[in-house]
C-alpha cells in the first residue's frame, strides 16, 4: 500500500490539556491567565498547518527480533515487541504541524516567555489531538475490515529508542511528503511532530491499557498524566 499524504484542519485545542502541559493540577487560575491561554489557542489555530503520513506494513518476527517486513527496520526494545504482539499488520505515522509554530515559540521566548511556555503547550496539545484523529479516520476504515488498531506507540516511550526516528521517516519518505526531518541528535524537526506506530488487530481482541507508571522514563517525564492513559 502507498503512504496516504493529508492536511488536517478544525483541530481542536483542550485547555484542560494546555493546562497538563503547563503542570497545572486543579489550581484555581487567574482570569488574566485565562484570557492568556484562550487568547494562545487561538493563535497556535491561525498558525499550524498540520500535515499527515502514514502508511501499513506487514510484521516479520524472527529469534528475539521484530521487523518491519520488507525493510531492514529493527523495533528494538520489549516495550513495543509486547505492545503489537498480537498484530501481524501495523500502521506507521508521522505528523507535523509545521515551521509557522516553532518560529512564533522561539520569538516569544525573546520577548515573552510567559506566552511561549503557553503557545508550546497549545501547540504540543495541537499535535497529539492530529494524531488522535488520524488514528480515528484510520479505524474507521479498518472497522470496515473487523480490525482495529491498538494504542499509539512512540519513539522514546518505554525502551523504544529515539534513534530509529529517521528510520522511520526515511520509510515514510516524510521530508518529501511532509516535509518532516530528523536531526544527527533524534531531534525532529518542525519540533511540534510525532512519529508512532499501531498494530492492525482483530476486532474481538481487546486493546491493551497503558499506564505511564509501567514506562521506564516515569520518574523524570514531566508531561506524564495522573491516570492510566491510551497514548503517551
Amino acid at each position: 500500500m502507498n503512504s496516504q499524504v493529508a492536511e488536517m484542519n478544525n483541530v481542536f485545542i483542550d485547555q484542560n490539556e494546555v493546562l497538563r502541559y503547563l503542570g497545572y493540577r486543579q489550581q484555581k487560575l487567574e482570569d488574566g491567565l485565562k484570557d492568556l491561554i484562550a487568547e494562545s489557542i487561538e493563535e497556535t489555530k491561525s498558525l499550524i498547518q498540520p500535515r499527515v503520513v502514514y502508511k501499513f506494513f506487514d510484521l516479520q518476527r524472527e529469534t528475539a527480533r521484530l521487523l518491519i517486513a520488507g525493510t531492514n527496520v529493527i523495533l528494538l526494545g520489549q516495550g513495543i515487541a509486547n505492545h503489537l504482539e498480537e498484530a501481524k499488520t501495523c500502521v506507521l505515522l508521522a505528523i507535523t504541524l509545521g515551521m509557522a509554530i516553532d518560529r512564533k515559540i522561539n520569538y516569544y521566548k525573546k520577548v515573552n516567555l510567559t506566552k511561549a511556555l503557553i503557545l508550546d503547550a497549545c501547540a504540543s496539545t495541537a499535535v497529539e489531538q492530529v494524531a488522535n484523529d488520524l488514528c480515528a479516520e484510520i479505524e474507521a476504515q479498518l472497522k470496515l475490515e473487523n480490525q482495529h488498531l491498538t494504542t499509539r506507540f512512540s519513539p522514546g516511550y518505554d525502551d523504544f529508542p529515539l534513534a530509529i526516528q529517521g528510520h522511520l521517516l526515511a520509510l515514510l519518505n516524510a521530508q518529501r511528503t511532509i516535509g518532516l526531518t530528523v536531526t544527527e541528535h533524534n531531534i525532529m524537526l518542525p519540533r511540534k511532530s510525532i512519529t508512532a506506530l499501531a498494530g492492525v488487530i482483530e476486532l474481538n481482541q481487546p486493546k491493551k491499557k497503558r499506564s505511564c507508571i509501567n514506562c521506564s522514563r516515569f520518574t523524570d517525564c514531566q508531561f506524564r498524566k495522573e491516570r492510566s492513559v491510551d497514548g503517551c
